[in-house]
């Protein structure tokens, strides 16, 4: 009887070809005997670090008014502009950028899909997007914490972050369940389960291996490298789990703080200061290094006084002073918060220097201009992460920079040696490392 899983020469390969073993079946990647496909093989290994390098991006879906954010003047001798006055006592812990955006990344909304992946989309969603800045980093640098990487919301499952097959990854929006994640442990029953269920999906490379190896004799040269890429990542996965294995049966760290409970749903700014302070802790117990958190741009009414009207109402103000003024409130303690962030890890020593000193805190948006859909001149805080900081980088607000330069230098500065990221082509001027 043939066999059904590789059905190649002379015709095309079906997409939903199986390899099969005993009551196991695993489906295969895209083949060039299936249609032309190719993929880049960019794993690189970073050296392991005394002081482990962390990265956390806060995400925001109506950005932010420029004109309060910006300040007029560029070098380090600006004067804080409205939004950064409350992050004035540690303005040597971040760089105000303005002038950037992701080249060709357009049609509003729909380039929160591009934030961390600086990939233009388009409008029809037929092209494909890429693997985004905080999977990259997880998927080379995040096997040695319990958690690779943590994808994190406000509201809802929507977030920036993409595998490496441009599948975006659903966030967690309750600081409960992700509180329960990293320090609550499981029962002697649920840890005993989920060691099974990982020691079943480690065997299905021994039991697919024999029908793996007959395809394998069947493709030519370049689908041959592509499967062997394809098992190489299967066997990496494996690895991981059996890795997540050994974490399952490690007590978690124990923290001081209560299971936290979540303020009202409208209440967005005590949402974003009660899940940082999980993110904190995350990052100080060592249970991932890598976390983006989303801000999305639903329309409740934040309550703050003198807020009237919806969030994603007052972000289309029209340049209505009266909504611009309201919307100004919401976004001023937006900023302040992840001010508080950065604080709070300066406040934590760890050796050579501080946890900030060891993340790199990025917070930026797809929209410069909510109002009008514009998707270039974007909102860009990065605080801590050992670079020089106390200054405003002004680059071209008609001719942007490209932001995922700042991107090759977090990465290179989080561990990675990579030299280009989508549009980014060398690191970021003017934003030089304080340590090698």
């Amino acid at each position: 009887m043939p066999n059904k899983a590789a059905a190649v020469v002379g015709s095309a390969m079906r997409r939903r070809s199986l390899l099969r073993g005993s009551g196991v079946a695993m489906a295969l990647p895209w083949l060039s005997a299936m249609q032309p496909a190719g993929q880049a093989n960019a794993d690189q290994v970073a050296e392991k670090q005394a002081n482990p390098r962390r990265f956390v991006a806060m995400t925001l879906g109506l950005g932010l008014l420029s004109g309060n954010l910006n300040p007029e003047q560029e070098g380090r001798g600006y004067e804080s502009s409205r939004y950064l006055k409350s992050l004035e006592d540690i303005r040597d812990d971040y760089t105000i950028i303005s002038g950037s955006s992701h080249p060709e990344v357009t049609n509003g909304h729909r380039a929160e899909a591009s934030i961390l992946t600086a990939t233009p989309i388009g409008n029809s969603g037929s092209a494909k997007n890429t693997v985004s800045l905080d999977q990259l980093l997880a998927k080379q640098l995040g096997r040695e914490t319990r958690f690779p990487a943590l994808v994190l919301s406000l509201s809802g499952s929507q977030s920036p972050s993409y595998t490496d097959t441009g599948s975006m990854i659903s966030a967690e929006s309750s600081p409960a369940k992700l509180f329960t994640s990293l320090f609550v442990d499981q029962s002697p029953t649920e840890q005993a389960q989920q060691a099974r269920r990982i020691s079943e999906g480690r065997s299905i490379m021994d039991v697919v291996g024999q029908d793996a190896k007959r395809l394998q004799q069947q493709l030519g040269a370049g689908d041959r490298n592509r499967l062997d890429e394809f098992f190489t990542s299967v066997r990496e996965l494996e690895r991981f789990m059996a890795s997540n294995q050994q974490w399952a049966k490690l007590p978690k760290p124990k923290v001081d703080m209560k299971m936290p409970v979540q303020p009202g749903g409208n209440d967005l700014i005590g949402r974003q200061a009660m899940m940082m302070q999980v993110m904190k802790l995350a990052l100080q117990t060592d249970s991932t290094r890598f976390i983006t958190l989303h801000v999305p741009g639903g329309n409740p009414r934040v309550p703050i006084e003198g807020v009237q009207e919806g969030y994603h109402t007052l972000s289309h103000h029209g340049r209505n002073e009266d909504k611009m003024e309201q919307l100004s409130l919401i976004e001023e303690q937006i900023v302040g918060t992840y001010g508080d962030f950065l604080r709070d890890l300066g406040g934590v020593d760890e050796p050579n220097g501080s946890l900030l000193d060891h993340t790199s805190v990025l917070l930026t948006s797809n929209l410069g201009n909510a109002s009008s859909h514009d998707n270039r001149n974007m909102p860009v805080l990065i605080g801590g992460g050992g670079f020089r900081h106390g200054q405003h980088l002004a680059f071209s607000k008609t001719k942007n920079y490209p932001l995922a330069n700042l991107y090759v230098s977090i990465l290179q500065q989080t561990g990675l040696s990579l030299d280009r990221f989508s549009s980014g082509t060398t690191t970021m001027n003017g934003l030089e490392p304080t340590t090698a």
